[in-house]
């Protein structure tokens, strides 16, 4: 069982390790890690894959933290940080629409990449997240295919789509795109690196077998996407097809489609990088936001913020952005700082969490930290509707509501709505599972002009349910409250032992 580890304490804590500050004393931990590693690559169980071990896999761990060893007592220096500058950001409303012929002409240069290495466990299902039905009994991969397959028969071109799983999925996934093989859509697909989690008070790999326990491995961010791409060989493949940008965002959030006037914005500007922001909502506080570091534009995340300055960071006046992982990126630019080992200089994100009683580190990277790297980056602050992730049922059932209509595989908010903004829905434990989601809602609410659910203990919905305004239902302990079919409630408190029968 791994939790996470909200306390932000120095490290390393062991006694052994206090001198760290010394380089002689990480210099003796760098070899030691490395001989625990080629230990490990050991057992592998043939000769292949422990030369792809030893030779791929080996560096990039062991480049990971001789930099974290090197760079783990640095603090971003709070004083430089500045909001971005109007040319740093621009506003979506301001890009020029792309034509149709412009289009064919962009879309025939695109691959869309979907990070698709994360498991439906947190909403109580087995195996990858992409395959969870989230509309009209679609899943997120088959909503990302006929995206695809609807752009590509308008154009008439063959718009690849590239899967980074990760060891958690990428066994499932390669069973579950057989379905797709006769769509008209290619689909590339590829595993991210595999790092082993590390002890906190010794800093030593957590493993002893190479294919012994999961739970000791873990993907290191999406950061990892850029390598991953290069030691897979589908970067030289996409080059060698004449591909020039890739589209790259989470497979579960369904706002992320292709959207051609950020493609073109990016063609003319010679962007190599272009980050989706949107602004910050009280939802979103803890997202990384993009500043101006030293002149350049910069992911902040929260991880990287002194424990003194995280209330300042939640701040919507001054930091009123954040990235949504929608990010576009130039191939050639990544070929180029690869080459260059450009990125072997991101940010490093310090993840502890508890496993089994013990203190581990996750080092991870993500792929907004690369903005710093590539010409010209710029961010584009977008419509909140191209940041529509599904993290947890309370979104499902945003998604799943009256509140959107299903349009050529993308999500379309009901004209209807008399408002833009998103209801804030927050469904209890009870609903946390998807099996206990489905049981408890004969039918999805209409939610038209909803602000505010917050669903706590045993509650069931009737069909038929209208929510409007601000509604707060709370089930007390023991107690069961049954929504019945039609029940119509505005601005409305629902709590105690009750159980309704009527209007």
């Amino acid at each position: 069982m791994i939790k996470q580890n909200i306390q932000q304490s120095p490290l390393p804590q062991s006694p052994q390790l206090q001198s760290f500050g010394v380089r002689s004393s990480d210099l003796a931990v760098e070899d030691q890690f490395l001989k625990r590693l080629e230990s490990i690559g050991q057992t592998a169980p043939n000769e292949a894959i422990k030369k792809e071990f030893i030779n791929k896999e080996i560096p990039s761990i062991n480049k990971l933290f001789t930099r974290f060893l090197k760079n783990r007592k640095k603090m971003i220096d709070w004083d430089k940080i500045k909001p971005p500058p109007q040319e740093m950001v621009l506003n979506y409303k301001d890009l020029p629409a792309c034509s149709h012929d412009e289009r064919a002409k962009l879309a025939s240069k695109l691959a869309v990449l979907k990070l698709n290495g994360g498991l439906g466990t947190t909403m109580g299902c087995t195996g990858p997240k992409s395959v969870i039905e989230v509309r009209s009994e679609k899943t997120f991969l088959d909503l990302t295919v006929q995206q695809i397959k609807e752009m590509n028969e308008k154009f008439n071109i063959r718009v690849p789509l590239v899967l980074m799983n990760s060891f958690n999925t990428h066994h499932e996934t390669g069973k579950i795109i057989q379905k797709y093989k006769y769509s008209d859509v290619k689909i590339h697909s590829f595993n991210q690196s595999r790092f082993p989690r590390i002890l906190k008070d010794n800093l030593m790999p957590v493993p002893e077998k190479l294919f012994g326990d999961d739970a000791e491995w873990y993907p290191p961010g999406h950061g990892d996407v850029f390598f991953a791409l290069q030691n897979s060989g589908l970067l030289e493949t996409l080059l060698n097809e004449g591909k020039e940008y890739l589209f790259i965002s989470n497979v579960d959030n369904l706002g992320a489609d292709v959207d051609f006037n950020i493609l073109q914005t990016m063609d003319q500007n010679k962007c190599e990088y272009i980050m989706e922001v949107t602004n910050k909502t009280r939802a979103d506080v803890k997202g990384g936001t993009l500043i101006d570091y030293e002149g350049k534009a910069k992911l902040l995340e929260i991880a990287q913020v002194p424990s003194n300055k995280v209330e300042e960071f939640k701040s919507i006046k001054k930091f009123k952005i954040f990235n949504t992982n929608n990010i576009w990126v130039n191939l050639k630019a990544i070929d180029r700082v690869l080459k260059e080992n450009l990125l072997d200089d991101m940010d490093i994100i310090i993840n502890p969490k508890v496993a089994d009683g013990k203190s581990i580190l996750q080092l991870e990277i993500a792929a907004g930290a690369a903005i710093q790297f590539f010409n010209n980056a710029r961010g584009v602050n977008v419509p909140r509707s191209r940041f529509l992730p599904v993290k947890s049922t309370s979104d499902l059932f945003i998604v799943q509501s009256n509140l959107y209509s299903l349009e050529n595989g993308s999500l379309q908010m009901n004209k209807n709505r008399p408002f833009t903004a998103v209801p804030l829905v927050k469904l209890g434990d009870n609903f946390k599972k998807v099996s206990d989601y489905q049981a408890r809602l004969k039918g999805i609410p209409d939610i038209l002009e909803l602000d505010q659910l917050t669903v706590s203990g045993d509650v069931t919905f009737g069909a038929n349910v209208v929510l409007k305004g601000t509604v707060i239902i709370v089930a007390n302990h023991g107690s069961r409250i049954d929504i019945p079919e039609g029940s119509i409630f505005e601005n409305k408190v629902i709590s105690g032992n009750l159980r309704i029968l009527d209007q």
